[in-house]
């Protein structure tokens, strides 16, 4: 199973290149094999910046605030996803939006390494895009929680 990221660098505030790109890739990929997502996946990764981010938090979310990341699913969990494209070889999963320039800032919030956040914010949109919801409810944010600090994990990147 071969996995189609495709990334679209929509902004200039942050610099970028082959090895960040290399590690949102790497991230994905990692959430979907821990998740054990059945067949090839395809999703669509736009970088943004905090006024980018800003208004799709606002047109389609009605928030006006910038966030983080966006997660824009095409399907309703991963099994939906996997059978609605059951005679296909890959699945397109949806979209991707991350704030480069708010993964900066909460990077030197939190006391961590930019790479370390940019990868985060990859895996807990895979875990969205996959059908998880960190704000249904108490036991559904732990376990999807959970489930970040696994694949972070696995990926060897820690607090």
């Amino acid at each position: 199973m071969r996995n189609r990221i495709y990334i679209n660098n929509a902004q200039k505030s942050v610099k970028t290149d082959a090895a960040l790109y290399g590690l949102i890739r790497r991230a994905i990929g990692q959430a979907l094999k821990y998740e054990k997502f059945p067949k090839s996946a395809e999703i669509s990764v736009t970088l943004t910046d905090n006024e980018g981010i800003k208004k799709l938090n606002r047109d389609y979310r009605n928030k006006e605030s910038v966030t983080d990341v966006l997660s824009f699913p095409l399907y309703g969990s991963a099994m939906e996803a996997a059978e609605d494209t059951a005679d296909e070889e890959t699945a397109p999963l949806g979209d991707i939006v991350i704030s480069l320039e708010k993964a900066s800032e909460q990077a030197n919030e939190y006391g961590h390494g930019f790479q370390r956040e940019t990868a985060f914010l990859c895996v807990h949109s895979v875990l969205h895009l996959l059908g998880y919801d960190h704000e249904t409810g108490e036991e559904d944010e732990k376990e999807m929680f959970f489930k970040q600090d696994e694949i972070m994990g696995l990926l060897g990147i820690t607090r």
